[in-house]
């Protein structure tokens, strides 16, 4: 059997699939995968906090007979609890990053076509965390060492839900009909690398087209279609 999903599991990653488990009911087996649990409408739900690449050679198998809910956390607000190597904690403090829907696309631009596999949902909760770290000397330098040994759910907020092409023009807030990078990054509020992995991935979608450039930038516009639901496979 094989497992989608973290091998050592944290709060927030138990805590999503029992929220969403009918009857509390997860680890669900199917065939040689194991799920995280089953909604009360039979969908199985996998929850996701990292990448999305992990997922995609085995969402292409299962999908295709099997509706699946991918759940996302976006985290709107994280504090910090720092911890000594005997459990004391050190210190506590908010961290100034917040999330946005956008941060969805830090996970896609690893499988940018796993949206339109058949059968599949984005779910993207929002929520607050707290991020307990050990000061152990284990960790990365961008946390100057400290190990994370849990993230735990502090407060819960909406969820978006993305199932078909036209619930992702809502990463293109632009009336313009074309549109950089730059302008996705200005009228979004966004950093420019995460403008660039938006773009990437819906243009791989199908949801954005390039029209040319203008200097080096290259030029989008959303792609036309009639509104019509993913298409049932790809290649």
């Amino acid at each position: 059997m094989k497992s989608i999903g973290t091998i050592k599991e944290s709060s927030l990653h138990r805590d999503l699939k029992f929220r969403y488990s009918k009857d509390g009911e997860t680890e669900i087996s199917l065939g040689n995968y194991i799920y995280d649990g089953q909604t009360a409408d039979g969908e199985l739900i996998e929850v996701q906090t990292g990448s999305f690449g992990p997922l995609k050679d085995k969402i292409s198998c299962l999908s295709k007979k099997n509706k699946i809910r991918v759940i996302y956390p976006i985290i709107v607000q994280r504090f910090i609890e720092l911890y000594d190597t005997e459990g004391k904690l050190l210190r506590k403090r908010k961290s100034p990053k917040k999330g946005c829907a956008w941060d969805i696309f830090k996970a896609l631009v690893y499988a940018p076509e796993l949206p339109l596999f058949p059968g599949i949902k984005l779910e993207l909760i929002f929520l607050d965390i707290v991020e307990k770290r050990k000061d152990d000397g284990k960790g990365s330098w961008r946390r100057k060492g400290a190990t994370i040994i849990d993230r735990v759910p502090l407060a819960w907020y909406e969820s978006i839900i993305l199932k078909r092409l036209s619930d992702y023009d809502r990463f293109i807030p632009i009336k313009e009909e074309t549109f950089t990078t730059k302008d996705l990054e200005a009228q979004a509020g966004i950093s420019r690398a995460l403008a660039q992995k938006c773009l990437y991935v819906l243009n791989k979608m199908g949801v954005t087209e390039r029209t040319g450039k203008q200097g080096n930038a290259y030029v989008y516009q959303k792609k036309r279609r009639q509104g019509k639901p993913l298409p049932p496979k790809i290649n």
